[in-house]
């Protein structure tokens, strides 16, 4: 593992950034060029919420993979983090502008569908997440930076939710995440607190 560390320290960190931004745009023009079947929008909107999820879990998976495996990816952990931002932007962008495109039908499902409520709050949560992701607020926050910086966790499950509240029918994946990321939650728990839930 030490290797392995010693190898990730060499990776810059602008190459997380253009790694992860290079799919959206590939994505992007599979969709106009419609290799992205019959409903492009729908695809489109789809695999970048799916995008944000995944970059959300690998988020989160990084504390527990430095303790119980000796994989240290913090370096990465805010490349990753607004990474995933950029996704969750990306679905509701193409939500917003290519698919509902009226403002009064875009108000009325946020009030009206819980899914997309739930998936709106959990946006609204991620926003001062990303806005305080620069070396100035952590200096200025202090300790209150790590406290702001816990509404990930709330902000997962939303997300999570979101997605298996979207699913028609039953769908595996989406609780497949969910279990995932109540997981990765409940690592962070202290040993006697896990114990209690078990």
């Amino acid at each position: 593992m030490q290797r392995i560390n010693t190898l990730l320290r060499a990776v810059p960190v602008w190459l997380v950034y253009v790694a992860g931004v290079l799919p959206a745009a590939v994505l992007f023009y599979q969709g106009l060029s419609g290799a992205l079947g019959a409903e492009p929008i729908k695809a489109l909107e789809h695999e970048y919420g799916e995008l944000a999820l995944q970059l959300l879990v690998a988020t989160l998976a990084i504390t527990p993979l430095r303790r119980l495996l000796g994989l240290n990816l913090m370096r990465f952990r805010r490349a990753i983090g607004l990474l995933c931002f950029f996704y969750v932007s990306c679905h509701l962008l193409v939500w917003l502008l290519l698919d509902v495109q009226l403002l009064g039908q875009i108000l009325a499902d946020i009030l009206r569908r819980p899914y997309i409520t739930i998936g709106m709050a959990g946006f609204v949560l991620m926003l001062p997440l990303a806005l305080t992701s620069n070396g100035i607020s952590v200096r200025r926050l202090g300790p209150r930076w790590r406290l702001l910086h816990r509404l990930t966790y709330p902000a997962a499950v939303l997300g999570a939710l979101h997605y298996v509240m979207l699913a028609k029918g039953f769908q595996l994946e989406p609780l497949i995440y969910m279990g995932v990321i109540l997981l990765l939650l409940a690592l962070r728990l202290p040993s006697a607190a896990r114990l209690k839930l078990a």
